[in-house]
């Protein structure tokens, strides 16, 4: 399958990163949720996003290593949006100009600016549409569902984004990545086919708004797990009996208790993952439209197309089933 090209250190260096660091929503939870939003998209446009699939797949975890790796200070509060901490909803900016004028830096740094960026990023998408620039739309496209992603984790919309203020230190990683890596397999992937958003700013509210209703759910939940469960069976132990830190100096949760947690959670995460697969199809498409719909079958070689013909339609034959084809981990 044919894929654009990266600069080379790029191509390096993420490798590097993604074979270690613990990303949100994981490698399991970005990669999955870009695949299978290709799989979800109308037919004028999927084929060209599937003549890219592998890249698009691979790309959703770019933002990340831009934010941990790289250490770029501006892409942080791209990730996050702690609701409580900006006021009632009707005094909320429209726009992310209008965010830095009511804000300080300092505050947008702490708090973050993920609704917001995200329409920016719908604004360049649907320009990269209009001006055909295949490179462009790649990038932006896969850089989207990563933060579509996000917007779909409840504790992104939280000032408690990792229950450090109700002692449940390490439940952001446990809901976003070890719980895809242990149970992704048993997902149904497979989703309606995108729709078009009349009104992407309220789309993008709403999408918000839907998530942090789930935040103090899933905290509820987890503190009313932990406080019943031993703490040796909560964490792993070390050799002494001592809770077992991960190279980042996190306390690993046990496999039982995130079991326990995932039933707890009542398919909370698999939903998320699927709401998160809607959005991402449905933005995409929505850019596409408001683009003029302009024809992207001349992007790629006409062989290109030809050739990844067939494996489109054996794959969406196993996407209706909900499988995702050549996803693993360690886990599957």
């Amino acid at each position: 399958m044919k894929k654009i090209q990266m600069r080379p250190k790029l191509i390096a260096f993420g490798a590097l990163i993604i074979g270690f660091f613990m990303l949100s929503w994981g490698n399991v939870g970005h990669e999955r949720i870009n695949k299978a939003a290709v799989m979800a998209l109308p037919k004028q446009l999927q084929i060209f996003f599937y003549n890219h699939i592998d890249f698009i797949t691979q790309e959703a975890s770019v933002p990340d290593i831009r934010k941990y790796a790289l250490n770029y200070k501006e892409e942080g509060p791209r990730h996050y949006f702690d609701m409580e901490n900006f006021g009632a909803a009707d005094t909320y900016p429209q726009t992310l100009e209008e965010a830095k004028q009511k804000y300080d830096a300092k505050f947008l740094s702490d708090n973050g600016i993920l609704p917001w960026y995200i329409e920016d990023m719908m604004a360049k998408l649907t320009k990269a549409f209009k001006e055909k620039n295949r490179a462009e739309i790649l990038f932006l496209a896969a850089d989207l569902g990563h933060y579509v992603g996000d917007a779909h984790m409840p504790l992104h919309t939280s000032a408690n984004h990792d229950g450090q203020l109700t002692d449940q230190k390490g439940i952001h990683s446990l809901w976003e990545s070890r719980l895809p890596e242990l149970f992704v397999k048993n997902y149904k992937l497979n989703v309606p086919e995108a729709q078009y958003y009349t009104d992407v700013h309220k789309a993008i509210w709403d999408m918000i708004n839907d998530t942090h209703s789930f935040a103090q759910p899933l905290l509820d939940i987890d503190k009313s797990l932990r406080t019943a469960t031993p703490q040796d069976k909560v964490f792993k132990l070390d050799a002494e009996g001592k809770v077992l830190k991960s190279k980042y100096n996190t306390a690993v949760f046990s496999d039982e208790y995130a079991k326990k947690l995932h039933e707890q959670l009542n398919g909370m995460v698999e939903t998320q993952m699927r709401k998160a697969i809607t959005a991402t199809a449905s933005f995409w498409y929505t850019a596409w439209v408001n683009a003029g719909k302009p024809d992207l079958s001349d992007l790629d070689a006409p062989a290109v197309t030809q050739r990844n013909y067939q494996s489109l339609q054996d794959d969406l034959i196993l996407y209706k089933k909900g499988d995702l084809f050549g996803m693993k981990n360690q886990n599957d």
